[in-house]
């Protein structure tokens, strides 16, 4: 789907900003917690754990924010970071990867008792396919892990640790109360130090980030909750976090300043992006349950329209409609090729990273309103999304 703006160099927990910040992903080496600061911005090209994300490519797939204030537990807007800490701590891991080529830090959270575990799939995609993946509790414990299942569209993975007893669990928060505004809370294990706590707001909603992702290809987080709270290499995978400790979002990307190369560089300059929760567990529940998670297919490939086409059909923003595959939601609810695209689920398509962002975040089974233009008349359809084929 063409008119996604380029993605940002790769890391594991952060990305870019200036011409504009760009999103990154990358991990940061096992052995860089105590090198000098002048070399980090060096070194986070070796490891495998960070992750960020292009400004400039970083759209808004909705304004929705809520009315309430801060969240529960808030007072003066900030959270009780030390009440916070206590909490949540316990729930998260440092997680090490390590292969015969590389290794790397980073975050994650305990969401079941016994023993699942989230985190970015950029931060164990290094040892997907051979290689050691280890985890460390709050105490100093350290368990092997095993991987459940990744998801590199969503950039998420479960891992799984052998207990003998109920580990402690992370809250699970609702990402739609989230407001924009309201004090949070990151945990996680920036630049390799364990037990970190930062804390920061909701700087702002709905961001769909193009990332890198497997194979040199490209993915969106979408629907992504900016905040301000400090995130650096290490911290991906780690919780983002409301005044109760409950979880909000997966800490995945930042936005970091180019350098004079062009690429990305430096660590949080106070941009970072999280997954939201429910979407996220709703990837970590497919990947428990079936070890792959099943999305949404329109089957459309689609263009911005130009200023000119638009103007001439009365229209402020659309897609034009290039391919229909037959065996589609789209097709199934009547588009055809030459068909103009001016609303999605009620948000106006003004690019194709709507159609990933409700592809991402619906489901088979979910409906969907389309509202096209054929021939100069407008017309408005309920799609039933079907599933990948």
């Amino acid at each position: 789907m063409p008119a996604t703006p380029p993605p940002a160099a790769p890391d594991p927990s952060a990305g870019s900003a200036q011409r504009p910040p760009s999103p990154q992903r990358r991990g940061v080496p096992a052995w860089l917690v105590w090198v000098v600061a002048a070399i980090i911005a060096i070194v986070f090209g070796l490891g495998s754990g960070w992750l960020g994300a292009r400004l400039g490519g970083a759209t808004t797939s909705s304004s929705r924010t809520t009315s309430t204030g801060t969240a529960a537990g808030s007072k003066s807007g900030s959270c009780d970071a030390v009440s916070v800490a206590n909490d949540v701590l316990p729930t998260i891991v440092t997680i090490n990867v390590s292969t015969s080529s590389e290794s790397g830090v980073g975050s994650g959270e305990i969401v079941r008792k016994d023993g699942y575990i989230v985190t970015n799939n950029h931060v164990i995609s290094p040892a997907a396919n051979g290689g050691l993946i280890t985890v460390t509790f709050s105490n100093g414990h350290t368990e092997r892990a095993t991987l459940v299942g990744r998801d590199p569209r969503s950039d998420l993975a479960v891992l799984k640790v052998s207990v003998d007893s109920d580990l402690p669990v992370i809250g699970i928060g609702n990402s739609e109360n989230i407001a924009v505004g309201q004090p949070v809370v990151a945990l996680g294990a920036p630049l390799g130090l364990s037990s970190t706590v930062t804390g920061g707001i909701v700087s702002a909603l709905g961001r769909n980030v193009p990332v890198p992702s497997d194979n040199d290809q490209t993915t969106v987080l979408a629907g992504a909750i900016q905040t301000d709270a400090a995130i650096n290499p290490g911290n991906s995978g780690g919780a983002l976090v409301d005044c109760k400790g409950d979880l909000l979002g997966v800490n995945t990307a930042i936005a970091t300043v180019p350098n004079e190369e062009g690429t990305g560089g430096g660590g949080s300059v106070g941009i970072g992006f999280a997954v939201p929760v429910n979407f996220a567990m709703r990837v970590t529940n497919d990947l428990i349950k079936n070890g792959e998670v099943s999305y949404a297919y329109f089957g459309l490939e689609v263009t911005p329209i130009p200023q000119a086409v638009a103007d001439r059909w009365g229209i402020e923003d659309g897609l034009y409609v290039q391919e229909v595959d037959s065996a589609g939601s789209a097709a199934k609810a009547g588009l055809k090729h030459g068909d103009i695209i001016t609303k999605i689920d009620g948000q106006t398509a003004t690019n194709s990273d709507l159609l990933t962002h409700v592809a991402l975040t619906k489901k088979a089974g979910d409906t969907v309103q389309i509202t096209y233009v054929r021939d100069g008349t407008e017309h408005t359809v309920t799609a039933t999304l079907v599933g990948q084929p």
